[in-house]
């Protein structure tokens, strides 16, 4: 599912099965991570091979 906001396309977690996860959003030379419960609140920032790390982590890792 996509969501725009603020000029960015929000995608929600293909994980998530009730809505309450995680959603991303890829702008020029960044991904930006938001929880999906609270859309308005803090998000986290990464350049695209930071987020990459992360996702190769986490597929690795029990989490």
């Amino acid at each position: 599912m996509h969501q725009h906001e603020d000029g960015l396309t929000w995608q929600l977690s293909s994980y998530t099965n009730s809505g309450s996860c995680v959603e991303v959003a890829r702008p020029t030379g960044a991904v930006l991570v938001r929880d999906s419960k609270r859309r308005t609140g803090p998000r986290i920032g990464m350049e695209p091979t930071t987020f990459a790390a992360l996702i190769g982590w986490a597929k690795t890792h029990q989490v």
